[in-house]
């Protein structure tokens, strides 16, 4: 285990960034958080790739899941429901 501290993550994906609160892939070009069904969109894909052999509905409940430990997602209606 290292001594030195973690630095700072997206607090929409994990993704770690140098500063702020969100990386670059999960705003929009004024710096704000995308909406929420473009992120699950995007990160719906991104499983995807990673995990082929799964099915939508996997993926989608592996995303919502993932998407419930991010501070920027965690009380969203969708991802408090599951669905």
């Amino acid at each position: 285990m290292s001594d030195t501290p973690a630095g700072p993550s997206c607090e929409s994906c994990g993704m770690p960034i140098e500063s702020g609160r969100w990386c670059p892939h999960c705003t929009d070009a004024d710096g704000n958080l995308q909406p929420f069904d473009d992120r699950f969109e995007r990160m719906v894909g991104w499983q995807a790739r990673r995990h082929p052999e799964q099915s939508r509905a996997e993926l989608e409940a592996a995303t919502l899941a993932y998407m419930a430990t991010m501070p920027a997602w965690r009380d969203h209606p969708r991802v408090r429901t599951g669905g």
